[in-house]
């Protein structure tokens, strides 16, 4: 089965596949033989950027957590849709407790995900005017508390010096605090 993540002229964002693989009890040694296959392969796919896993926890769980990135969501269904990716997927998929799961982001959506999330993410320009509306405020404020800072703690006026650590405390703040906050609070709207 094909799955497309939704292509729009956008896709300047990248894309994101987070892949999800239970492993039979007693078959790790053979799946971790299979994961020196694929991974030479995804990462000579075109639009490739990254590539990381996490092990199972011994004992405890017997999942295996594959995030890859890609330069666009073209080049990401180009990926997990290759006949390379379907062939090495039947290699392994007597092993697989519950098959290939995978789903997949692209761009800032990560900013409007919720646990457990079933929906679609929200449209784009939902997504411009959420991102929009958190960041302006931040811009204008932001920097009337870190430069006071900068300037007490003797860091030389310097645009780059100021610039760095007025954006590392808007990205934070966006983060971590204002948007799992503001997208649970207008989620409703967000999502219709």
């Amino acid at each position: 089965m094909k799955k497309i993540v939704n292509s729009t002229p956008f896709e300047v964002y990248g894309a994101t596949a987070i892949i999800s693989h239970r492993v039979l009890k007693g078959e790790e040694t053979k799946y971790e033989s299979w994961l020196e296959k694929i991974a030479p392969l995804c990462k000579k796919a075109t639009g490739h950027l990254d590539w990381q896993m996490i092990q199972p926890i011994p004992n405890l769980t017997t999942t295996y957590t594959i995030i890859i990135r890609f330069d666009s969501e073209t080049n990401l269904n180009l990926w997990m849709n290759s006949v390379d990716r379907d062939q090495l997927i039947n290699e392994i998929s007597l092993i697989l407790d519950n098959g290939d799961q995978y789903s997949t982001r692209t761009g800032l959506e990560f900013l409007f995900s919720f646990e457990n999330q079933i929906t679609k993410p929200p449209l784009r320009w939902k997504q411009f005017l959420v991102t929009w509306s958190a960041i302006f405020p931040l811009v204008n404020l932001v920097p009337l508390f870190v430069l006071p800072i900068l300037s007490f703690l003797n860091f030389p006026e310097h645009k780059l010096i100021s610039s760095f650590f007025v954006s590392a405390n808007i990205v934070f703040l966006m983060v971590f605090v204002i948007m799992p906050k503001y997208t649970s609070l207008i989620k409703t709207w967000l999502y219709k």
